[in-house]
């Protein structure tokens, strides 16, 4: 077994099994009052803040089990909106970088409330060409991961602005932007290292393992797409991916 191999067995199955019985113990502190009792103000603050670190734990692990899988050419590919896959990364990267949004995000019930609640946050939505319409063929689950850790990022890094654009008449383009410092031209490679974080002067600069970008690109090249960095008027960073469709035949596994 190479260290490779014993480090995913180690992540996905030694991890997995104890992170899955603190978010149901948690899970059932919050949710069955009747059952184990009242919560004062306090001790739901200090379980609701348990409950979304083990969610960003079983991310992680999640992130390692499909970037493994890609390696072993698994794809589960099903027909999807790229549209509804943005939002739900919008939602995911808001449970942990500010759940008061992510609620008013969730109670948007109308098209107009959620381009209000975009609005108030600095965020701006655009899709255009075939997949406004039509499904997109792929692996969701990746798609989703791809999209979520640019979001993530995004929102993390900018400092007023961020914009996503979906497009694509074949291959499926995403694009995330934001407003933030930026990143140096002498650095746009190691961004997609392994462990690899920049240092930056960003007072919202959370602690990472630096997995993030390098998920990313390996995901994109298995998928046999690529991934750019660039930067726009009025947007100092911009990131790019071009996913082709998951066609059936020989290059789509359950």
């Amino acid at each position: 077994m190479s260290d490779k191999d014993y480090l995913y067995d180690l992540l996905l199955h030694d991890l997995a099994g104890p992170l899955a019985v603190v978010a149901t113990t948690v899970n059932n502190l919050l949710g069955k009052s009747d059952r184990y009792g009242a919560l004062n103000e306090l001790q739901r603050v200090c379980l609701e803040r348990i409950h979304r670190n083990t969610q960003k734990a079983q991310g992680l692990l999640q992130d390692m089990l499909e970037v493994a899988r890609s390696e072993e050419n698994i794809f589960c590919g099903s027909a999807f909106h790229p549209e509804e896959v943005v939002r739900e990364a919008l939602l995911e990267s808001f449970e942990s970088l500010d759940p008061q949004a992510r609620e008013e995000f969730s109670g948007a019930t109308s098209e107009g409330e959620w381009q209000n609640a975009l609005a108030r946050h600095g965020i701006a939505m655009v899709v255009s060409g075939r997949y406004v319409s039509e499904p997109f063929y792929h692996d969701r689950r990746k798609v989703l991961q791809i999209v979520r850790n640019l979001v993530s990022n995004a929102l993390k890094y900018r400092s007023q602005r961020m914009r996503l654009s979906i497009n694509g008449e074949q291959d499926l383009f995403i694009a995330v932007s934001n407003d933030g410092p930026g990143i140096p031209d002498k650095d746009r490679e190691a961004v997609y290292k392994r462990f690899v974080r920049i240092n930056s002067s960003n007072p919202k600069d959370a602690p990472g393992l630096g997995l993030g970008l390098f998920c990313i690109k390996a995901l994109v090249e298995r998928m046999k797409g690529d991934i750019s960095l660039g930067s726009g008027e009025g947007f100092n960073t911009i990131f790019t991916v071009r996913i082709p469709s998951l066609q059936t035949g020989s290059d789509k596994e359950d």
